[in-house]
């Protein structure tokens, strides 16, 4: 006969059995083999500067364009598909390196191309502009800056009566009751950390909601397509659209190993869920609305930084 006893398990074992089957459900990417490269291509283009004709440029070009850096120029079909490094991609690269506290030299030196490639939201830095976040020219900046983050251009919110919103999920793909238990659970922890910090309050709903949520692969109909693995790992739109994204051909994970090239749900979602609520990309790398995230990488408390952008734009107290 068996000892209760001896059959009991210990809290630590329950938590490192419960990890262990957690992993087993995002150990590779959600049905799918597909194979991307990401960002990588602009490793090659490393060196680069103003004056050569390099192949690959055009490629750079459409990467600043589709997050944000576009130069306002004449014929811009044609400057997309030209390889030359001219005076319009100096200053888009300039715009960029001056938004992530890079020196501004206008050339793809190591740091610019290390920041680049790194896996990151789908959502553009600037938005209706060309306007870098840390802009002093006021008049052209199409996002509000203060301190290191930002507000969409016209600073959307959620209607102040509205203070409570549901959320569901909905995905394009096939996902299995394990895979949507999770992410519920993920979601639910990240959404209580900003009810923490805002007069907001969250409840998951099961038909009609304010926001969806769920997973999606290459072109899925928000005009916005996934590009498979590497390279934007989701998106979502500001208030009051409600929709965000993961790209189910990423590596999720709720317990992403250093090495192991997945991407923590968790992370990910209180990031997005930084954009559903009105908050744009912020400056500050330690902040969880800094653009990007690396593979085996934790950021699950919002930062000082994060915490003021939404009190400032819903006029809560500091």
């Amino acid at each position: 006969m068996t000892n209760p006893k001896a059959a009991a398990l210990s809290p630590f074992q329950i938590v490192s059995l419960l990890s262990i089957f957690l992993l087993a459900i995002f150990p590779h990417p959600i049905l799918s083999t597909k194979s991307s490269e990401g960002f990588e291509f602009l490793k090659n283009l490393e060196g680069c500067h103003k004056g050569q004709t390099v192949k690959g440029l055009r490629e750079l070009k459409l990467y600043l364009k589709k997050f944000g850096y576009a130069a306002n120029v004449v014929n811009h079909t044609e400057y997309e598909h030209s390889d030359q490094f001219d005076d319009i991609l100096e200053e888009e690269i300039k715009t960029y390196q001056l938004n992530y506290h890079l020196k501004a030299t206008g050339n793809l030196d190591a740091e610019t191309v290390k920041q680049m490639t790194a896996p990151r939201c789908g959502f553009p830095d600037i938005v209706n502009g060309k306007t870098p976040m840390r802009s002093g020219n006021k008049k052209e900046s199409s996002l509000h800056t203060v301190s290191h983050f930002t507000f969409f251009r016209g600073n959307p919110r959620w209607p102040r009566s509205k203070s409570h919103l549901t959320y569901r999920f909905s995905s394009t793909i096939p996902v299995t009751s394990n895979i949507i238990n999770t992410l519920r659970a993920v979601c639910s922890s990240a959404f209580a950390r900003w009810a923490e910090v805002s007069h907001f309050t969250f409840s998951e709903a099961v038909h009609q909601a304010d926001i969806v949520i769920g997973f999606h692969r290459g072109s899925h109909g928000d005009g916005h397509s996934f590009d498979g693995r590497g390279g934007v790992l989701a998106h979502a739109f500001a208030p009051v659209d409600g929709r965000f994204h993961y790209d189910a051909d990423e590596k999720w994970s709720t317990h992403p190993a250093q090495g192991s090239g997945t991407y923590d749900l968790e992370s990910v979602a209180l990031h997005e869920i930084g954009h559903l609520l009105g908050l744009g990309h912020s400056t500050e790398r330690d902040a969880v609305m800094f653009s990007s995230i690396q593979p085996g990488s934790l950021k699950r408390q919002l930062y000082a930084n994060d915490i003021r952008g939404v009190r400032t734009l819903y006029g809560l107290r500091p």
